[in-house]
């Protein structure tokens, strides 16, 4: 059994603010660390037992934590609203908040990002910003510009949140669902969001990557993936077929063996025992 989720403090925006996380996984010195990073409505209990079970059958441990606003990390202010920079900052300013205050050394031993959708982008924004830090990176349905199709999905969101299950459906995985919602929903359905865009920013990443669609993806295309593998040379590009947005509950089996035996390829994960 995991251990139950914990909180660290950090400073950001000037306030202090508590994170949830939790570790998962092998607690054997020497194996690669895995940072997970969550959708946009996500939190740590919303990766359900997928990390566990990934750390599990790659040997590696995990790092799983909610961002400000989500799970039971501090709720965002009713009157906070984010801009258009708010995956550029949670990617500079609240994750190496983060590792610093759980005493990282991410230098001499940089770890894995494993980002879904928004925490995808958050991982590829990182990854460019501190390439020395980061061993390697896997995204599952990232956005790296907005798709019309993304729009239409996260307006339809909106309707179930206000007029259907979605609202008490989230409050099982957030202390705050409407911080949660309101705070990645508004931004999205800005019109001021609209341009923003990071495949003019991903030429900066070094390390190796792995990024992934879901043919039936209901909020992005082939196109996020085809842009990574454009501005990152290397790139690794893996679609699965019957496979929505959330390919770690959509094709569990199929992302584990690929992702982990990705890690095992690379220099930084050799010592990986691959058991998938």
């Amino acid at each position: 059994m995991s251990p139950a989720p914990t909180r660290a403090d950090i400073v950001w925006r000037g306030q202090p603010v508590q994170l949830e996380y939790q570790w998962v996984g092998s607690s054997q010195p020497g194996v690669p660390l895995v940072v997970f990073l969550h959708e946009g409505l996500g939190s740590v209990a919303m990766w359900r037992d997928f990390p566990t079970t990934f750390c599990a059958a790659s040997g590696s441990r995990g790092l799983v934590y909610s961002r400000p606003g989500y799970g039971h990390s501090t709720p965002r202010a009713p009157d906070e609203h984010w801009g258009p920079d708010f995956l550029q900052r949670q990617a500079l300013e609240v994750l190496p908040a983060l590792l610093l205050a759980l005493g990282l050394d991410t230098l001499t031993t940089p770890p894995w990002l494993f980002g879904h959708s928004d925490g995808g982008s958050i991982a590829l924004l990182h990854a460019a910003a501190f390439p020395e830090r980061v061993a390697g990176t896997i995204v599952l349905a990232p956005h790296i510009f907005v798709e019309a199709l993304s729009i239409r999905s996260i307006a339809q969101a909106r309707e179930a949140y206000l007029h259907a299950d979605l609202r008490p459906r989230l409050a099982r995985y957030h202390a705050d669902p409407d911080s949660a919602f309101w705070g990645w929903n508004d931004i999205w359905l800005d019109p001021a969001f609209r341009h923003w865009r990071i495949d003019t920013e991903l030429s900066a990443i070094r390390c190796p990557l792995l990024a992934v669609q879901g043919l039936d993806d209901e909020y992005g295309t082939l196109a996020q993936i085809e842009g990574i593998a454009a501005a990152v040379p290397g790139t690794e590009l893996l679609t699965l077929a019957d496979c929505g947005h959330s390919p770690q509950r959509d094709q569990p089996q199929a992302l584990i063996s690929a992702a982990a035996m990705f890690i095992a390829r690379q220099p930084s994960g050799r010592q990986l025992a691959h058991k998938t």
